[in-house]
């Protein structure tokens, strides 16, 4: 019984870090529609592509490595 245990265990574990590993940043499933200096201006484009119809959501990201605003649509 111990060492039935022990399997289902280890393969709980196993199955657990498997789903842990495979799981993604919520801006993943978005595509990186622009690059930017300022805020604005990635606001700026956001709202506009809203209006446009282009996407139905957006978000800028600060990436402080790139000193970059990404916008993610």
């Amino acid at each position: 019984m111990r060492k039935a245990r022990a399997v289902l265990v280890s393969a709980v574990v196993v199955l657990g870090a498997s789903v842990l590993i495979g799981s993604t940043p919520a801006h993943a499933a978005d595509r990186l529609s622009g690059v930017f200096r300022t805020s604005a201006e990635c606001e700026r484009i956001g709202a506009h592509g809203i209006a446009q119809g282009w996407w139905d959501d957006y978000s800028c990201v600060w990436e402080g490595r790139y000193r970059y605003y990404f916008l993610y649509a």
